[in-house]
């Protein structure tokens, strides 16, 4: 689904040239679900950026189910943004005036779909907030709010999710929440999740982990899930 080769992004900052990526080889198949991670500085929401069509590469080839994506333009990528990817960020993004379920059908007064609340409360539902339709941000917790946010990401069926720090502003509980929903996602639609993080625990949760420094990639495991990992044996008392 996605393919990224010699990938460079390069920001001016008065006449310097500050390197973000430094060639970027990296591919992502249809119904992944894996963490990007590294510290802070090391490019890795450049890279989703990128991913994300939020900004373009300095050079390299990106590829989005074999479409050169650097020869779109605006318009073409705008349409990409709308239709295949959905977006969740660390600061949940919803406008303060609407309601929850205002919030999530907002994607689809752009694409001018008919029908927006009964698609928003079905997203809503599948996140397990339909009982918060009504409901304003300030009248939501932190994790609900987020919840409001991933139901907006799915209100347009996107195949890819794209998640920036998606619970670094949440507690461990209401964490764990969020990222059952995420993998709740995967493993029953299908979907395409890519988080950029980090937290250790809630990388534990993909099946891929690749790891981010200085723009470039120093490692990219496979992960075996911690909700996927066997208990531990119990052990018998040893004979006294």
């Amino acid at each position: 689904m996605i393919r990224l080769r010699s990938i460079k992004k390069i920001y001016r900052v008065g006449s310097q040239q500050v390197p973000a990526l430094n060639g970027i080889d990296l591919e992502i198949a249809d119904g992944e679900f894996l963490a990007i991670m590294g510290p802070s500085g090391s490019g890795k929401s450049t890279l989703m950026n990128i991913v994300g069509c939020l900004d373009r590469p300095t050079e390299g080839l990106y590829q989005l189910d074999g479409i050169n994506v650097g020869r779109l333009g605006d318009a073409q990528l705008a349409k990409i943004r709308n239709r295949r990817l959905g977006f969740v960020f660390q600061s949940f993004n919803l406008l303060p005036r609407l309601r929850a379920v205002d919030q999530v059908a907002l994607p689809l007064v752009y694409r001018g779909v008919a029908n927006r609340k009964r698609a928003a409360m079905a997203a809503l539902r599948l996140v397990g907030l339909e009982n918060r339709a009504d409901h304003k941000p300030t009248q939501l917790s932190g994790g609900q709010q987020q919840r409001v946010a991933i139901a907006r990401a799915l209100v347009g069926n996107p195949t890819i999710i794209l998640a920036d720090e998606p619970t670094g502003a949440l507690d461990t509980r209401t964490s764990h929440d969020v990222m059952e929903i995420f993998r709740r996602l995967n493993e029953t639609r299908g979907i395409t999740i890519a988080f950029v993080t980090h937290e250790h625990e809630v990388a534990a949760y993909t099946r891929r982990i690749v790891s981010f420094r200085d723009g470039k990639i120093i490692s990219d495991v496979p992960n075996v899930p911690s909700y996927a990992q066997p208990a531990p044996m119990a052990t018998e008392p040893a004979p006294s």
